[in-house]
């Protein structure tokens, strides 16, 4: 119910000293004009007073403050001759009241001073603060043993204000005791030591109360008496009002009071906070926030003006309208979208307004047979969004009357005919022969919301020749035994004249043994099957174009052999029925067992084949791999079918067009093969109308790659050469071409994966090196790559490569010559051998490091050849490791036994990556010119005339200054700055350093241009 708090005391002592009172300040003047009865400590005690008089903190409200009652108090001593009033004015003649008693030399001492009553006004814990001064017992006369230095203060709670209050109705707070006591010689100099002290009471449960103070013989003089109670103050706290708040009667009580959103603000949860009883705020929760159309600013919330919109609460201000939207309003919470543009209600009210895409552009089409691949550019006006899609319509023109009609449903589309994300599709199932537009649609978001025309671009093509779609109705006729009659009718789609039909049947779950019997008519009996057996027949169909595929799978069962009559004369027949089924079933199976079967077709070879084999005048050893030019053959086809596997075309499944080729399309797909897993492949199709060299040259790299055996060269799968299209089916590798992943990439990886990834095309070349096969045409982008980084040598069509690669611009005698990628002497002498390949490895390397940077950037051909020869090579690429850069460069050895084996570079290799801290040491970038510059001249000649201006070219203008600054003010000096400087210098986006690196390395080819006589 109590506690205590000294407040400390103070005093006041007059300037001089001595006996005499000096003059004083009109304000002081009533303290030294005191009645007599007024002791000359009371007066001093006085002034010391008015020096003390504060305003109380705002989380305090007085109840009373004898310092500020302007009249009477009206408190009451008893006896009336013990507690003394003092009353003085200060310079406002406001009147001061003091208290005094000093009645230390009587006996048994009762002084008890009562106030009037004090409403507590709703608080049930109040304080008491008193100010006072007390005398030190030891500094009277003789010493007085009744003397006393304390006194006690008591109260009484009341509702109504009434004084007939007996002694003992009073509760005692507390004993008031001195921290500080005066003695006569501080009286002489004028020093006065006031004491405060608080004291609480609580709870309280009247309207009100007295206080009563108890003297029993001291010397003492109460100089203000000040009864309180604390509150939190009204506040605004996360735009919420929390009212006045009486602290609660317990010390440690924390009072939740809810607050009240400010105008314009609103709250999903109310907030809180709590009262503390010192009167603090403390604990917030909750909080209000302004609504849609206004923003928080300097505590309140503030109207969005015109032009700006909040479109929720809880953003935090008032935004611009986005682009092509406006608003004239305030409080807007949303903006309008302008003229021919449109906003979806899915869209935030903080996206721009869009508008349909443009048309797609430069449609191309690439027929083959009954399916059409088509493929385009984005719209240049995407409309302002990213959801861009493509619908494909489909009609069929008569071209003879001029009108043109909905395809179908028979149509199918790959990958999908509507909501395409991307810009190639491929419809199938076509008629064969027939005029078709295609008009391929840009769609968006809003496409649905413009009332205007749609925008496409339109594709007219005429079908080829195709091959007959799948037999749909078969019928059985009549069922024996061991025969089964079949009829069907002719394709929906023939797509030319039917030349004879192909039927495969098998017993069912003996798939992989089967027979196949042709037809030119539409019926056909099987004979020779087991009685009461199940078999499954599939029929497909030959034109001119080739085979259709198999139709679905039809079952039918033969009849089963019947009970054996009661006539016992039957019995020989039977037995030699029997007997004759039996040899002849076993005939049958014996055929079955070593007939075709799907998936791969092999001729039976006997044991001495099997040890030694002849291939047109090559003995091939066993246990030792060799290649074998597949152009020694003088049947190529013999070369297809030695070296790579037959697939049946109904094994394979093809998904979606990923490209196009020479010979056709590239496709991905599935190949699901007997008894094994389903596997992800690439698909290679040759093109209706094809040569017969363009053939013999489509399988040709079949038969190169069915030689390898290697996880670093592109696995073969199988060929298909008996049905059409002819296909070649690969392994897939997901992330495509080694060159294009690079650039998609770029910085995307670690030393060590760019190491692993060297290591694995060195490996594979290793493997052809020792077969003895020379490549020619090494380079990133006949590099494959899947999605375990792993690469793989690819690309072995030697006679497409070197007659028709773009890269491949310089002829000799023989054919083009890839030349970036090609040794000197393969150049000048056509001397492709595993050597050769070396240096091309030199230049993969370099692409890999430079992520797919082009060699020799944008030299031609004819410089290229004279600025190897006359010792210049590629520089170092930005961040190249040391050892890497020194294993390029003795792979481009002028000297081709000069250069490493491929064995040795996998060694290398393997060595960096077992010892990583070897790849920390980079390339001085300054020692990368090659001497052939220092000796020709520098690059001030160049193109540019000042630093400023070179910077400027290159949009680093931003960095002129730094350079001058540093000593960097001529293009001399520029062109010794390596990495590390560029860091030093400030540059220290990376972005930023490669685009000076780089350009500084390309104004050094323009000089090795400039150096080699053409």
């Amino acid at each position: 119910m109590r506690s205590s708090g000294p407040r400390g005391a103070g005093g006041w002592r007059p300037p001089g000293g001595g006996d005499d009172l000096p003059s004083t300040p009109a304000s002081l003047a009533g303290c030294y004009s005191a009645p007599r009865r007024a002791p000359l400590w009371t007066c001093l005690l006085l002034c010391a007073a008015l020096r003390t008089l504060l305003a109380s903190p705002s989380n305090e409200v007085n109840l009373l403050d004898s310092r500020t009652v302007m009249g009477d108090l009206g408190w009451i001593a008893f006896p009336k001759n013990g507690w003394e009033e003092i009353g003085e004015v200060d310079e406002n003649y406001a009147p001061i009241h003091t208290y005094q008693v000093c009645k230390v030399m009587e006996q048994n001492q009762n002084n008890w001073l009562l106030t009037s009553w004090i409403s507590n006004e709703g608080a049930s814990r109040i304080f008491i603060e008193l100010k006072f001064t007390l005398r030190d017992c030891n500094s009277l006369p003789g010493g007085l043993g009744t003397c006393k230095e304390t006194f006690n203060m008591y109260y009484f709670e009341s509702d109504e204000n009434g004084r007939n209050i007996k002694e003992n109705q009073y509760i005692k707070i507390d004993t008031i005791a001195a921290d500080e006591s005066f003695t006569e010689l501080d009286l002489g100099d004028r020093v006065m030591k006031l004491n405060t002290e608080v004291r609480d009471v609580g709870p309280l449960s009247k309207k009100g109360f007295y206080l009563a103070f108890q003297d029993v013989g001291a010397c003492i003089a109460l100089v203000s008496v000040r009864v309180y109670y604390k509150k939190c103050p009204s506040v605004v706290r996360h735009l919420a009002v929390f009212p006045d708040t009486i602290t609660g009667a317990d010390s440690s009580q924390l009072l939740e009071v809810s607050g009240s959103c400010v105008n314009h603000s609103v709250t999903d949860e109310p907030p809180k906070m709590h009262c503390s009883a010192e009167g603090e705020w403390l604990v917030p929760i909750g909080k209000c926030m302004c609504k849609a159309g206004f923003e928080e600013k300097n505590g309140t919330c503030q109207v969005c003006r015109p032009g700006f919109f909040k479109a929720s609460p809880h953003s935090q201000s008032c935004s611009k309208c986005p682009p092509h939207s406006y608003t004239h309003e305030e409080a807007s919470t949303s903006c309008v979208c302008e003229k021919d543009y449109f906003r979806r209600e899915s869209d935030p009210p903080t996206m721009a307004c869009t508008r349909p895409p443009s048309a797609p552009r430069n449609a191309i089409s690439n027929v083959n047979e009954t399916s059409v691949f088509l493929e385009w550019i984005p719209p240049a006006d995407t409309g302002g969004r990213k959801d861009v899609s493509y619908y494909i319509a489909c009609k069929k023109c008569n071209s003879h009357a001029g009108v043109c009609d909905e395809c179908g449903g028979h149509v199918r589309y790959l990958p999908q005919q509507i909501g395409l994300k991307n810009t190639s599709v491929m419809m199938v199932d076509l008629l064969a022969h027939t005029n078709y537009t295609f008009e391929i649609e840009a769609v968006n978001g809003v496409s649905d919301l413009s009332p205007g025309a749609r925008q496409y671009v339109s594709v007219n093509v005429t079908t080829n020749q195709a091959a007959p779609s799948p037999v749909t109705n078969v019928k059985k006729g009549k069922i024996a035994k061991n025969s089964i009659s079949l009829s069907w009718q002719e394709p929906d789609r023939p797509n030319g004249i039917i030349l004879e039909y192909e039927i495969k049947y098998f017993e069912k779950d003996q798939e992989t043994s089967y027979t196949i019997i042709k037809s030119k008519e539409t019926t056909i009996t099987a004979e020779g099957l087991k009685p009461a057996s199940v078999y499954v027949f599939q029929i497909r169909a030959r034109t001119a174009a080739g085979y259709g595929v198999f139709s679905r799978r039809f079952e039918f069962e033969t009849i089963p052999v019947f009970a054996a009559s009661s006539d016992q004369s039957q019995i020989p027949i039977i037995a030699v029925s029997v007997t004759v089924g039996v040899i002849l079933l076993a005939v049958v199976i014996g055929f079955l067992l070593s007939g075709r079967r799907c998936g791969y077709s092999k001729a039976k070879q006997d044991p001495e084949e099997e040890k030694m084999h002849f291939h047109n005048g090559h003995i091939k050893l066993p246990g030792v791999r060799t290649y074998i030019d597949p152009h020694t053959y003088e049947d190529p086809n013999q070369a297809v079918h030695e070296f790579a596997k037959e697939i049946e075309a109904s094994c394979i499944t093809i998904e979606r067009v990923i490209g196009a080729g020479e010979f056709g399309e590239v496709c991905s797909g599935r190949l699901k093969l007997p008894g094994k897993r389903e596997l992800p492949v690439a698909i290679k199709t040759l093109k209706v109308g094809y040569t017969e060299k363009q053939r013999r040259d489509f399988l040709g790299e079949a038969s190169i790659m069915g030689q390898f055996d290697h996880p670093n060269i592109i696995h073969l799968e199988g060929v298909v050469t008996k049905s059409k299209p002819v296909m070649i089916v690969t392994e897939y590798m997901e992330n495509g071409s080694l060159d294009t992943f690079l650039k998609k990439n770029d910085g995307q990886f670690t030393v060590i994966q760019l190491v692993g990834m060297l290591r694995g095309i060195a490996a594979g070349m290793k493997y052809l090196s020792d077969m003895g096969y020379v490549h020619r045409d090494l380079a990133a982008r006949n590099i494959l790559i899947n999605s375990n980084l792993v690469c793989k040598v690819s690309d072995f069509g030697l006679s497409r490569v070197l007659e028709d690669d773009p890269e491949a611009a310089y002829t000799t005698r023989g054919g083009k010559i890839p030349i970036r990628w090609t040794a000197p002497e393969a150049i000048a002498f056509r001397k492709f051998t595993s050597a050769s390949d070396v240096w091309s490895y030199g230049i993969v390397m370099w692409e890999v490091v430079s992520y797919g940077e082009r060699p020799y950037w944008e030299m031609t051909n004819q410089d290229v050849i004279k600025a190897v020869e006359e010792g210049y090579r590629l520089p170092s690429p930005m961040d190249c490791p040391a050892a890497l850069y020194q294993l390029m460069l003795d792979c481009w050895q002028k000297d081709r036994n000069s250069r490493p084996k491929f064995d040795e570079i996998v060694n290398m290799l393997d060595k960096l990556i077992r010892n990583p801290s070897s790849l920390k040491t980079l390339v001085n970038a300054s020692s990368r010119v090659p001497n052939l510059l220092a000796e020709h001249g520098s690059l001030g000649s160049g193109a540019y005339r000042s630093v400023g201006e070179w910077l400027e070219a290159i949009k680093m203008g931003r960095y002129t200054e730094i350079f001058m600054e540093n000593g960097y003010s001529s293009m001399d000096a520029v062109a010794q700055v390596t990495l590390e400087d560029l860091r030093r210098l400030g540059v220290t986006l990376v972005g930023h350093q490669k685009k000076i690196m780089n350009s500084l390395q390309e104004m050094k080819v323009q000089l090795v241009n400039r150096m080699v006589p053409l």
